[in-house]
This record gives structure tokens, sequence and C-alpha cells, in this order.
């Protein structure tokens, strides 16, 4: 997707804080941080939504989780805890059409959350 930002950052074309990458995932610091660490989780590959995942998408989804994972242990923040989201649509709150996941760790983190 030419216009979509996360593209943009995947392909170097938006500078941004990247703190994880393999062949299928990046992650990077959040522009816009909502606690201590929050990090974003892509797949390298344009999914927009959610609804837009099909089964075969499984094994890529779960490489996002053991990504996020692995950024809060080299932190070492696993042991207190983290939040991982991700929203699906505007009334979910997702503000750009590339799936993500946020990871969040480094404060207590309350619920409901919003």
């Amino acid at each position: 997707m030419s216009d979509c930002l996360f593209c943009k950052i995947r392909d170097g074309e938006i500078p941004s804080n990247i703190i994880y990458e393999d062949e299928n995932v990046l992650a990077f610091e959040d522009v816009n941080p909502q606690a201590p660490l929050h990090v974003l989780v892509i797949p390298r590959r344009h999914i927009a939504t959610a609804n837009d995942l099909q089964a075969q998408d499984a094994p890529l989804i779960g490489q996002l989780f053991l990504a996020a994972k692995k950024i809060v242990q080299d932190r070492g923040l696993a042991e207190d805890g983290y939040r991982m989201v991700m929203n699906c649509n505007e009334q979910a709150g997702q503000t750009v059409f590339h799936i993500h996941l946020h990871v969040l760790a480094g404060r207590i983190m309350h619920w409901p959350p919003g």
C-alpha cells in the first residue's frame, strides 16, 4: 500500500526507532507512547485490519506475539506484566490500517482500558 504509514516505516521512507525485526515482523516505538514501553509490532506484509486475516495468517499472528514477548523480556519487563492490544477498525481505535499489536509495559495498567 503506497499510502500506508506503517508500510512507509517498513520500507525506510519514514524514520522510526526500530527495536526488533526479522523476515516477517517489524517492531518500533510508538510516536505517542502511553506507557514507558509502548511498541508497535507489525507484520511486514500489509494486512489492513483483523477482519482481513485468513486462516493461513495464523502463524504470522503468532510471530507478532512471540516478538512482543521477546521485546518485553529483553527490556526486563516481562515478570512485572505487560499489555498487548490489537484494535480493529475506527470504533475500536484503529487509526492506521495496517494491523499492529500495541505492546505496553512499565506502569500499572487499569481495567477497563477505555
